[in-house]
């Protein structure tokens, strides 16, 4: 299983990266995506939801299930990754490159309470 250590990690299976300018990309593991599957769709809110820290916040749908997608900071949905509404499937290819969507967020990423180093997510997933 593939952890890059250039990203946070939630317990709920996200990851995270800083862009710059307190704006977030948010992903799924590939832990996520090989327990779901062939992934077919995925739905998130309008541009400028307010997003929580812990609160679903949308949905992504595989042949196997479908999942909440768990808020991984609190803040405001600022794009979402076109190529993911037109073919979803790009997640299982290379869910640690495909962007789900970007938050504009003023948490602290690198709360250890709350986050994850590479480390420990590979402890996590066991």
């Amino acid at each position: 299983m593939n952890i890059p250590n250039t990203l946070i990690y939630t317990r709920e299976h996200l990851w995270i990266k800083s862009i710059g300018d307190a704006t977030y990309e948010i992903g799924i593991t590939d832990y996520a995506q090989n327990l779901l599957g062939d992934i077919v769709f995925v739905e998130l809110p309008e541009l400028q939801s307010q997003i929580l820290r812990d609160i679903a916040f949308g949905v992504i749908e595989s042949v196997k299930t479908a999942s909440d997608l768990i808020g991984p900071l609190n803040g405001v949905m600022m794009e979402i990754n076109p190529n993911i509404q037109k073919s979803p499937e790009i997640i299982n290819d290379k869910p640690h490159e495909t962007w789900i969507c970007k938050i504009s967020s003023q948490d602290d990423i690198n709360n250890k309470e709350l986050f994850l180093d590479a480390i420990q997510y590979a402890e996590l997933t066991r």
